[in-house]
């Protein structure tokens, strides 16, 4: 199964992400570009809704399933939708290309239809101390967001 993601926000942060499964039971492949972005670490997560009618705020807090703690994408307890961080140059410029074995395109943990965020600042990954170091990583506003949709399969 594919899905799609196309990202816009209120500035000019904007970017395309493609997913890809093999089976139910196959790693999840995450591949994107992104641009407008300010130079650094940002947030990257899957929301809980595909409810832009707000903007990004409207997409609700991170997707979990599994009511755990905020982590690292490679951490065995986290949020389905903890995605780390994508790392932007000094031209705005960000790409991604990574497995998940949490996140899924089918059942209980799949991403079709929810929002796929990205935050203005770094995600702690959950280890900053913060008050919302567990919640939110401490990322920041939403600069970017879009629904997630299937895509044509090849």
């Amino acid at each position: 199964m594919k899905a799609v993601c196309v990202l816009t926000g209120d500035g000019s942060a904007k970017g395309v992400v493609r997913f890809s499964q093999e089976t139910a039971k196959s790693p999840l492949h995450i591949v994107g570009s992104f641009e407008g972005l300010t130079p650094g670490k940002h947030g990257f997560h899957v929301h809980g809704f595909g409810d832009r009618t707000d903007g990004c705020t409207s997409a609700g807090a991170h997707f979990n399933p599994t009511k755990c703690n905020h982590g690292a994408r490679e951490d065995a307890v986290r949020h389905v939708g903890d995605l780390g961080n994508i790392t932007a140059g000094s031209d705005g410029k960000a790409t991604c290309d990574f497995s998940d074995n949490m996140m899924s395109l089918y059942g209980e943990h799949s991403v079709i239809g929810r929002c796929l965020v990205v935050h203005a600042g770094e995600d702690d990954l959950g280890k900053g101390g913060h008050e919302l170091s567990l919640t939110t990583g401490n990322s920041g506003g939403r600069v970017a967001c879009g629904v997630i949709g299937i895509a044509k399969s090849d």
